[in-house]
Order: C-alpha cells, then structure tokens, then sequence
C-alpha cells in the first residue's frame, strides 16, 4: 500500500513522534510515524512535516489520536486533516473517534489527495464500521498495547486473525510487538504488516532523555498498568509512582477532575527531557520486557526482518 522495504510501521508517540525518529524509521525501510498532537496549531504540524521531507524521501504517516483531551479540539483535529491533505502525506494513522465522525467530507478530501487512512480498533464491530466508511487499512490493537487500548480487553493474538478473516482491506497487528519474533507471529496470524511504538522508543534516534530508555531496558513484561479505566480513558503505563497514585485514587472513586492534574502532558514532557521516571503516566505497552538494548532505529529493523526470517523458516520446517 505504501511501497515500503518492510511492513514495520511506528505508532504514534506524543512528544516523542517528531521529525527525527518519523524520518529514521522510513529510511530504513519502515513506515515513520509525525504525530499531530504534539503540535499546537496546524501551521507547526505544516512545519514539521516540511521538516520530515528534509529528512527522508520515503513515506511517512501522520498520527491523529481524537480522544478526550485537555488542549485538542475537534476544530484542531479538522484543520490537521486540512495539513495533512495539503502536504500530501502518505497516510494518517487514527485512533479514537472514527472520521466519518468527525465529518464525511474529510474522508473525501483525503481520498482525493491520496492520503491513505489506517484506524486502530479493538474489535471486530469497530473494524466493521471503520471499512464501511472507506478506510484502507485496519490495526487491530490488543490489550497487550501501550497507550489506550480498548476496554474490550482482547489480546492480539486473538483479536488479529479475527480480524484478517472477516475483513476484505489490510490488518496490521499492535501490541506485543516488539522483534522479529513476534513480527513473524503476527504474519501468521493473517497480518500484513506490524506496528510498534515501545521498541521504538528506546532507540538512539528518539528525543527522550537517557534515563527514560534505561528504564526500559531493565523493566519486565509485568511492569505495566491499566490505568484511567474507571473514566472511560483507560491508558496503559510503566508502573511508577504517579501510577500508583492515579489507581489509588481511582479506587476511591476519584472524578476526571480529581485526575486531570495527574495525567496531564506536562508531566510527560517534565519526564521525556529531564529523566525522571516517577512524575508521569508513561504509556508503553507489555512488549517493553523484551526490549534488551539501546540501539539505532536502522539496526532495530534490520535485526527483526532477520529474526523474522528465521522464524518463518524455523515454522516450515515444522511440516
């Protein structure tokens, strides 16, 4: 769909997708991923895409999350699609609010400037309606996935295949996916492609402090937590302090209100630049205990399309 060297997509990442690691991961191969949110007017998000083209010739995705937010308007969100279509990007990654919500004629627009449209969902209703209103591709999002995963609580391994068998455009399997083992699981599965975000982070191209991506190497699969269910947002993070607080809280029935000041992007801002793995809901997924290093975006691809291989070939060998 986007004539890439591998089907190895990076998700969206506030604060953390921007010019440089979106342009990194496309030259080597994969699909680079700009995130929206991470720009206060479109006119910064227009620059930064500028920006990106500096940097690459390859494609890339622009990643619009329409969720309840503090700072991101519907209006905001439209006037991003607006850029998007005028800049002529590749594709657009969605999570949250479909489009056909957001207005029909956005769809079109993008249609008409050859933007392809990818939504992740967390079950099979959603993909449903998402290719009804003309999207080209699915991610089919598991529990298992850093950010917001749907409520539905369905891991990937399960919610992939489903997918891939009843729907007639690409799935493309999110969450858990973090090497070539679990890239060639997902193909197997019936995807056509892997997205990941975690792995990603913790890469010498990704604008976050050192301390951050150490952190990720020495924590395990269990070191994450559903938090902000109990307000229909829920979010999964890398266990820390302000977690802790925010499921306390949670179990005292604490209101939105009550919340907001401990799940606000200042805090993850404070925390990608100065280091300090304690003052914000950091949003990855399972897969960061299986990231054992630190390395560039380049070699993190090229190793997993070669364990991947191996995977493939160690599976033929079964039959």
């Amino acid at each position: 769909m986007f004539n890439i060297d591998y089907p190895i997509i990076c998700g969206a990442m506030y604060l953390l997708g921007e010019p440089i690691l979106t342009a990194a991961v496309s030259n080597a191969g994969g699909m680079g991923n700009l995130t929206a949110g991470n720009y206060k007017t479109p006119d910064e998000l227009r620059e930064a895409i500028r920006k990106t083209k500096e940097l690459t010739d390859r494609p890339f995705i622009v990643g619009i999350t329409i969720l309840p937010s503090f700072h991101i308007t519907m209006d905001d969100h439209r006037n991003n699609l607006k850029v998007v279509a005028e800049e002529g990007v590749a594709g657009i990654e969605v999570s949250g609010t479909p489009l056909s919500k957001v207005g029909a004629e956005y769809i079109e627009m993008l249609k008409k400037a050859n933007v392809k449209m990818i939504h992740k969902v967390g079950s099979l209703r959603h993909a449903l309606h998402v290719e009804k209103a003309g999207y080209d591709a699915i991610y089919a999002a598991g529990i298992e996935e850093g950010g917001h995963p749907l409520s539905d609580d369905v891991t990937t391994m399960i919610l992939t295949p489903k997918l891939a068998e009843k729907l007639s455009i690409p799935v493309v399997a999110v969450g858990g996916i973090a090497d070539g083992k679990s890239m060639a699981a997902a193909l197997t599965l019936g995807a056509e492609g892997v997205m990941m975000a975690t792995r990603f982070v913790a890469s010498d191209e990704c604008q976050v402090h050192q301390n951050i991506k150490q952190e990720m190497v020495d924590r395990q699969e269990n070191d994450t937590a559903l938090i902000c269910k109990s307000i229909g947002l829920q979010g999964r993070a890398i266990k820390n302090q302000i977690v802790d607080e925010i499921l306390q809280a949670e179990a005292k029935g604490a209101s939105l209100q009550e919340l907001a000041p401990m799940i606000t992007g200042k805090r993850c801002e404070d925390a990608w630049s100065e280091g300090n793995i304690d003052v914000a809901p950091m949003m990855m997924g399972q897969s960061v205990g299986r990231v054992y290093d630190i390395k560039p975006v380049k070699q993190i691809i090229e190793d997993m399309v070669a364990e991947a291989k191996d995977q493939l070939g160690r599976i033929q060998s079964f039959f």
